[in-house]
């Protein structure tokens, strides 16, 4: 579990903006599993980041 189950949802929902709290509570999968995911996805650029303004905190988008 992990990197691919974060990579396909982000998937199935192309258009959408994801906190890494929010895959977390969509795919019951651990929020540090899913950090991490997120990071080694992010060094592939197999999905888009941006910044929200508060600290720390990005959404992720699959990227298309």
């Amino acid at each position: 579990m992990g990197q691919q189950e974060v990579y396909n949802f982000l998937k199935k929902h192309k258009t959408k903006w994801f906190t890494s709290r929010d895959i977390s509570e969509n795919i019951n999968i651990s929020l540090g599993s899913v950090t991490m995911s997120l990071k080694k996805l992010r060094k592939s650029k197999l999905i888009l980041y941006r910044v929200t303004g508060k600290r720390n905190l990005f959404e992720y988008k699959f990227k298309s």
